[in-house]
Order: C-alpha cells, then sequence, then structure tokens
C-alpha cells in the first residue's frame, strides 16, 4: 500500500482532478498536478501545480521524483509521456491502456479481438475507404480516431456523400465509420480495480445526451436484474484483460435488449458525479484508494439519484456573460450545487453539475429539468 502522507501525481488538471485532489486530501495525501493551463481548476487546490507541457522532460522527473505513483485526469495525456514516467515509478493505469483508449481504432479492434459485441464498423484513411465502404454502415457515425470527446469530431452521415463531406472537414485525419444503431437506452459502469486484482463497480447508470454531451444521468438505471449483471460480467472482464489499476468507466448501448460496447474511459466520469452525494465512496475516492493499493470503499447506493450537467450556455442571457441566480437551487431540499471553479463560460463548456436526491427517479429527473430551467 501507498500510504498517507505520500504526495500523488496528476497529470490533467479539469474538474476531474480538482475533486481527485480534494478525496486525496481528505485521506491525508498530497498532490502535484501537471497542468500547462495556469488557470488549472486542479491546480489551484492542489500542493504543487507544475505549469508545463505534458511532454516537458523537466516537470517528468520533478514527479518521477517526488511522487510515489502517477494518474491521470483525462485520456488524451501522451502515452509517451506515461511510458517515460513508468520506467521510475507505478503509473496506473498505464501507458499501453490509455494508448488504447485515446485511439477508437485500437478501442474498437480490441473490443473486436476479445470477441466483445460492439457496432460494425470500417477504417476510413482515405475518400476511397468511404466509397469502398459497406452499404450496412449507413446512415452511419464517422468519428476522427484521436482526440474526439463531447460530440467532437463526429457526424452523423446518412450516404457516403456526406461521409466523404465529413471526412473532408475532419481534414482527412484517421477516421472509424460505424453503424448508427436504433438505442433503447445508453447506460454505463464505473469500476475500480486494485492492484491485486479486486474490483469493485458502482450502480449502473442510464445516460441521456444532448448535442454530443452528457445532458442528464439516472441512478440506478431501470434494467433487467440479468442484464445488469452481464453489464458487470463484461467490464470486470475488460479491466481484467487489461490488467487494470485505477478507476475506468465503460459506456454501453442497449439495442434490442442487448448490449452494445461504445467507449472506455480510463478515469472517473461524468455520469459518476451522482457518487459524490449518493453512495458511500465517491467515484474520486475510489480512485486514490485503487491506485494507492488500499481496500476498495463500499459503492452502496445512499438515494436514487439524478445528476444534470450545468454548460457554459446559462451563463449567457440577453447577449450579456453574468452569473447564474443560484438561490432557487440552493433553497431546494436534497438538491446539491457543485461548481467547478471555472474563472471563463463559455457555450458547451461543463461548468458544474447538480445532483438531485430522492426515492423516485422519475421525479427528481423532471424536478431536476425544472430547476435547471431556471437558470435560463
Amino acid at each position: 500500500m501507498i500510504l498517507a502522507p505520500a504526495k500523488l501525481g496528476l497529470l490533467g488538471g479539469g474538474q476531474l482532478g480538482r475533486y481527485f485532489v480534494m478525496a486525496a486530501h481528505e485521506l491525508g495525501y498530497e498532490v502535484t498536478v501537471l497542468d500547462p493551463d495556469p488557470d488549472s481548476v486542479a491546480g489551484r487546490i492542489a500542493d504543487e501545480h507544475l505549469i508545463a507541457s505534458y511532454e516537458d522532460e523537466k516537470a517528468l522527473m520533478h514527479l518521477a521524483g517526488s511522487c510515489q505513483v502517477v494518474t491521470t485526469e483525462f485520456e488524451n495525456v501522451p502515452a509517451t509521456s506515461l511510458a517515460r514516467l513508468e520506467a521510475h515509478l507505478p503509473v496506473r493505469p498505464g501507458a499501453r491502456i490509455l494508448e488504447i483508449c485515446q485511439d477508437r481504432l485500437l478501442e474498437k479492434s480490441f473490443f473486436a479481438m476479445q470477441g466483445l459485441p460492439h457496432a460494425p464498423f470500417s477504417v476510413v484513411r482515405s475518400e476511397a475507404d468511404i466509397m469502398g465502404a459497406d452499404p450496412g454502415l449507413f446512415p452511419g457515425i464517422l468519428k476522427v480516431s484521436r482526440f474526439g470527446y463531447d460530440g467532437k469530431g463526429q457526424a452523423v452521415v446518412q450516404d457516403r456523400q456526406a461521409a466523404r463531406d465529413a471526412f473532408l472537414d475532419f481534414g482527412g485525419a484517421l477516421c472509424v465509420l460505424e453503424r448508427k444503431l436504433q438505442l433503447d437506452s445508453e447506460v454505463s459502469v464505473i469500476l475500480a480495480r486494485d492492484p491485486s486484482g479486486n474490483c469493485a463497480a458502482f450502480p449502473l447508470v442510464e445516460n441521456r445526451h444532448k448535442g454530443g454531451i452528457l445532458d442528464f444521468s439516472l441512478a440506478p438505471a431501470a434494467l433487467p436484474a440479468e442484464l445488469a449483471e452481464e453489464i458487470r460480467r463484461v467490464a470486470f472482464g475488460i479491466a481484467e484483460r487489461l490488467g487494470y489499476v485505477g478507476v475506468l468507466a465503460i459506456e454501453f448501448f442497449i439495442v434490442g435488449g442487448k448490449l452494445c460496447l461504445n467507449e472506455l474511459a480510463p478515469r472517473p466520469h461524468n455520469s459518476g458525479h451522482y457518487s459524490l452525494d449518493a453512495c458511500i465512496t465517491s467515484q474520486f475516492e475510489q480512485q486514490v484508494r485503487a491506485i494507492c493499493g488500499l481496500p476498495l470503499g463500499s459503492t452502496e447506493l445512499l438515494s436514487n439519484a439524478a445528476m444534470f450537467n450545468l454548460l457554459g450556455d446559462i451563463w449567457f442571457r440577453n447577449e450579456a456573460v453574468c452569473e447564474p441566480n443560484w438561490s432557487k437551487l440552493l433553497a431546494a431540499d436534497g438538491l446539491k450545487l457543485h461548481l467547478y471553479g471555472k474563472k471563463k463560460a463559455s457555450p458547451g463548456r461543463k461548468m458544474g453539475h447538480l445532483t438531485l436526491l430522492g426515492r423516485d427517479c422519475g421525479e427528481i429527473a423532471r424536478a431536476g429539468q425544472r430547476f435547471r430551467d431556471s437558470l435560463l
């Protein structure tokens, strides 16, 4: 075990990192954050903030020399940087895992090689690949292989011409073309795995998206017990095959009552924010526990929950930028408001979230929508 007051290293300084720092501090650890943004919301509360690129040799060696374990806040940290750190100390999860998760082609190839259910897809390296693609892939979704997130770098395409246009809009970058599925629902599972192979999963979550960005999540997901157990079994199997250590989020599509893997996120996840208020252990405390080899915490759900994202659009009213009036939210019973401390709001940027606790998921989902709409 890596025990407090050890220093933990974190690559990435956004809101996920901020919650990691808070959880680590509660358990008595110190944290060094490496993030190039001087206004990093995680860096501002860390014990040390290295303002440097993720490939900066001096900063990486400082982490290697002062920390006992390193983890990441998002998957697009250069895998080469993690490999450099792995020569000196534990990196959890490791470079090879991030390499898979930050590249859709590698990720989907992993699903295929492991015999895991996934949407039919083809690789697009050129316009010729689009013209020769299986007609059954249309209508489809064209996704850049690397660095796409929150709906960026992907486009719904009805036919080959639309796919060609989108490919050119993406600058001819390597892409994956996958069939657009008719979904029953979208769910995610967040699990933790420690260095000894012990696993613990949080309750499954149903997710609703808008414009490619998570809009809100409901916990627990309303799924048949047999299907929920299959999701957990598949998720634990993926973590074991990867030799994963840390917190892993896995998104699934439910199509015709059956599972279809969407993607992996090698870190805590937006859809797991409800755990901050509704579970005995949050996903961020679990991340600290997992990478340090501590006993994994209880994932018991204490209350049903609905989590709603608060995007920067709420700050833009009447062509002016102004702070929303939080008074109604703060006065509401069973509602928890979380703001991330970001200095600048912009449309589509995740600025915070609110969580409602209650017995009936339908009721708290409707209430959450009303409260969020009251800010507009």
